[in-house]
């Protein structure tokens, strides 16, 4: 039989990338997007079952699941990757604005963990795979809020890693750097009206971008093989850092003292 992975967030970038992928490699592929009347790809090719989910909707979650058992029978792979980016002043941001965020990127992967766990417990197999990103390792200025909900989905799986493989469920972490996805078209910017953050921010956003410019940053496409590869090569590695980019921030933090991390990043 065929093994099955269901992607949330499959119209663009990552999840997108990964569905194709896993399609081409002979997988049933749940694709899972918000608004599929507007898909013009999915809904043609073999194995695809195209399915409506809003992940800050329960009721659409669990309907999606129990709409694939009835297709494929079971899901082996999860793979959560639907999120988006809220950039800004934290102190300008509005309560509407944090609650999204952890709605989509946190609360809104958890739920839907939660509704496919039973069906990998009920075989004694699975794996969750949660999109992080190098900002759930490393923090920056004008990022607390896509940081917060980041640093959330770490913790959430390293917990789950430990809770889950003694029912053979396995949990992987991917961290991306920058990718050539229109992620960075869909953040959320959040108006600043103080303005003692102007000339920080004015500062700080060139010389971010200009800190690893040089580095090759990984393609969606790149990102999904290092997914399917994870699940392929059977390891119980739970962290995979994906990108020069990503990689120059995760070894900022982790292979720097705290005064030094905080130093670096300071400049």
């Amino acid at each position: 039989m065929k093994n099955t992975v269901f992607i949330t967030g499959a119209s663009s970038g990552l999840g997108r990338a990964s569905a194709k992928l896993f399609q081409q490699q002979g997988w049933n592929v749940v694709a899972a997007m918000r608004t599929p009347e507007k898909e013009e790809e999915f809904n043609l090719m073999d194995n695809v079952l195209l399915l409506k989910l809003d992940i800050t909707n329960s009721e659409q979650i669990t309907d999606a699941v129990n709409l694939v058992k009835e297709k494929f029978g079971t899901i082996d792979v999860l793979v959560n990757s639907a999120g988006y980016g809220l950039i800004g002043v934290f102190e300008a941001s509005t309560q509407e604005q944090v609650k999204q965020q952890f709605e989509v990127n946190v609360f809104g992967l958890m739920n839907v963990t939660k509704v496919v766990l039973p069906l990998m417990r009920s075989k004694k197999k699975g794996t969750i795979v949660n999109i992080s990103s190098f900002g759930g390792v490393a923090a920056g200025p004008f990022a607390s809020l896509y940081n917060s909900s980041k640093f959330a989905v770490e913790g959430f799986s390293e917990a789950l890693y430990f809770e889950l493989s003694p029912l053979g469920i396995s949990v992987k972490i991917i961290e991306p750097g920058s990718i050539a996805t229109n992620f960075r078209n869909g953040i959320d910017m959040i108006k600043n009206t103080i303005e003692d953050y102007n000339a920080g921010m004015a500062a700080f956003i060139p010389k971010f971008t200009k800190r690893t410019e040089h580095l090759p940053k990984a393609s969606a496409e790149a990102v999904a093989e290092i997914i399917f590869s994870a699940l392929s090569e059977q390891s119980s590695t739970l962290r995979y850092v994906v990108g020069d980019d990503a990689q120059f921030y995760v070894d900022l933090k982790t292979k720097n003292s705290e005064a030094d991390f905080l130093r670096l990043m300071q400049q």
